[in-house]
């Protein structure tokens, strides 16, 4: 914006309002729930653990640090 650059609209000022305040109201609602569950009887299954892949970037990239990610 240069200094003599004109301001943006009313219209343009009050959509930008409205939607800062969309956004603040759906923060609000979602700082007012519940924190979820850590109880195991409410999360009965198993669930498995993803695979770890090791890029051959990171392959290289832990050899040269001498990691050794065999």
């Amino acid at each position: 914006m240069t200094a003599y650059e004109e301001i943006a609209t009313p219209q343009d000022l009050s959509a930008d309002c409205e939607a800062v305040n969309r956004r603040l109201e759906q923060a609000a609602v979602r700082a007012t729930r519940p924190a979820p569950s850590i109880h195991y009887d409410e999360f009965p299954r198993e669930q498995s653990k993803r695979g770890i892949e090791i890029s051959e970037a990171a392959q290289r990239l832990a050899n040269a640090l001498h990691l050794h990610l065999d």
